[in-house]
C-alpha cells in the first residue's frame, strides 16, 4: 500500500521549494504542490510510485500550473508575465534525472532575506520550508497563533512587492543572512527532534532535512558557527533511536539504553564541537554541543558530569540569556546540587514568563516528586498536561500522576 502521507512529510519542503524557484510565487507554488499530490494520490496506487517521486511531483505541480492559467479565466489577468515566464522556461528533464536538491537552501536564504525582520523570516521559512503549522511555529517562539500568521503574511508581501532573487547569495552578502538561516535550521531540527505536536515525538524527516542542510552549508561558507550547529545536530541525533520505545511512548535520558546510541554520530559531533569552540567568538550552538557531547561521553547516567555541564550552562547564559536557558541551567543545577537547589530557581519562571511553558511546569513538578512533595508534584504535572500538545508527552505526564496516587 502506498502511504501517500508519509512522502508528503519527507518531500513536501523541497517539492515546494523547486515549484517556489519555477513558479516565481509562494502563493501559486502552494496550489501547485496541491494539484500535484493530488495527482500523486490518483496516479500512483495505479501506475506505481516513480523511481525519483520528488521529482515527478516537481513537474506534475509545474504541468498543472500552465493548465490552469491557460483554463481559468479569472486568474490570466493576473498571470499573464507568469505563464510568459513558464512558457520559456526550458521543458524539465525526465524526473528521474531532474537537479532539485539545492533548492531547499535557495528558498532558505530567499525567506532569511536581511530586508525581512528577523521573526518574519524564520516564521516563513519554517511554514514553507518544514510545513510546520501556525500553532508548531508558535510553540517554537513562545507566542500565539495569529501573531505568526501575521508575520508570514508580510513576509510573503514584502517578498513579492520587493522582488526579493530566489537566490543563493554571494560570500559578501552572507553575513547579513547567516544568522537567520543557522536560527532556521535550528528549530526545523527541535521540531523534528521533539515535536510539539500530534502523536509522534521525533519527526525523522526534519531531523534528517536539518542535517543535510547544516552539510551543505557548512561545504557552501564554512563558519564556527555552522560547526557548532552541525554538532549540535549529530549530538542529539546519535540518541534519537533510544528516544522511544516499541509503543512510541518517550524514553527519558537517564533510561536510554546508551549501548545503542551511535558511536560514529557522538565522535564527529565532538570533534565539530571542540574545533568550533577553539574560534572565538564561541557562538549557543557551539556551547549546547558541548552540553550534549558531555551527555555523550557518559557511559551511564550517573557517570554524567553534571559541574561541567552546569558551567557551560552559565556561558549559555552570557551567550543566550533568556528564560528557557534558565530553566535548563536549573534542571543541570538541580542534578548537582539537589531537587530543592533546582526548585529555587525554577519558582519564579513558571510564576514569571514560563507560566504557559509545559516543559517548565513539568521539570517542576519532577523536582517536587523527587522530594516526595506529592500533592504539589501532582498539581504541577496536570498544570503541564493542561498545556501539552503532544499524545506521547500527555501519556509519560499521566503515568507519572497515576504513580503518585
Amino acid at each position: 500500500m502506498i502511504d501517500i502521507d508519509r512522502i508528503y512529510r519527507d518531500e513536501r519542503g523541497r517539492v515546494l521549494a523547486s515549484l517556489i524557484r519555477l513558479l516565481g510565487s509562494f502563493e501559486i507554488a502552494e496550489e501547485a504542490l496541491a494539484d500535484a499530490f493530488l495527482a500523486a494520490a490518483r496516479d500512483w496506487p495505479k501506475n506505481g510510485v516513480p523511481a525519483n517521486p520528488r521529482a515527478w511531483l516537481v513537474s506534475a505541480g509545474r504541468f498543472r500550473t500552465i493548465d490552469r492559467l491557460r483554463q481559468t479565466k479569472r486568474v490570466r489577468p493576473l498571470t499573464t508575465d507568469l505563464e510568459r515566464h513558464l512558457q520559456s522556461e526550458p521543458a524539465p528533464p525526465e524526473p528521474e534525472a531532474e537537479p532539485i536538491a539545492d533548492d531547499t537552501l535557495r528558498l532558505i536564504f530567499t525567506c532569511c532575506h536581511p530586508l525581512l525582520p528577523q521573526d518574519q523570516q524564520v516564521a516563513l521559512t519554517l511554514r514553507e520550508v518544514c510545513g510546520l503549522t501556525t500553532e508548531e511555529i508558535a510553540a517554537a517562539f513562545l507566542t500565539k497563533p495569529p501573531t505568526i500568521a501575521q508575520r508570514i503574511v508580510r513576509a510573503k508581501a514584502r517578498i513579492r512587492e520587493a522582488a526579493l532573487p530566489y537566490e543563493v547569495p554571494g560570500p559578501q552578502q552572507w553575513p547579513d543572512r547567516l544568522d537567520a538561516v543557522l536560527q532556521t535550521l535550528y528549530l526545523i531540527f527541535s521540531e523534528g527532534y521533539s515535536a510539539s505536536r500530534g502523536d509522534e515525538v521525533i519527526r525523522a524527516e526534519l531531523c534528517l532535512e536539518a542535517i543535510r542542510l547544516a552539510r551543505l552549508l557548512r561545504e557552501l561558507h564554512p563558519t564556527a558557527d555552522g560547526d557548532g550547529l552541525l554538532a549540535l545536530f549529530l549530538l542529539h541525533q546519535s540518541r534519537a533511536r533510544t528516544r522511544v520505545d516499541a509503543n512510541g511512548d518517550i524514553v527519558l535520558l537517564e533510561d536510554q539504553d546508551r549501548a545503542f546510541w551511535d558511536r560514529d554520530l557522538i565522535a564527529e559531533g565532538t570533534a565539530l564541537a571542540q574545533l568550533a569552540f577553539a574560534t572565538p567568538p564561541i557562538s549557543r550552538y557551539t556551547i549546547e554541543a558541548l552540553i550534549a557531547a558531555t551527555h555523550a561521553a557518559a557511559r551511564e547516567p550517573e557517570d554524567t558530569d553534571w559541574r561541567r555541564i552546569v558551567g557551560l550552562y552559565d556561558l549559555l547564559l552570557e551567550a543566550e540569556p533568556g528564560p528557557i536557558t534558565e530553566l535548563n541551567r536549573a534542571v543541570a543545577v538541580a542534578m548537582r546540587d539537589g531537587p530543592e537547589a533546582g526548585l529555587a530557581l525554577i519558582a519564579p519562571l513558571v510564576e514569571g514568563p514560563l507560566s504557559g511553558f509545559r516543559l517548565a511546569h513539568g521539570a517542576r513538578a519532577d523536582l517536587l516528586r523527587r522530594l516526595g512533595l506529592k500533592d504539589e508534584a501532582r498539581q504541577a504535572y496536570e498544570r503541564a498536561l493542561a498545556l501539552s500538545t503532544q499524545a506521547s508527552e500527555q501519556r509519560l505526564i499521566r503515568s507519572r500522576i497515576a504513580d503518585l496516587a
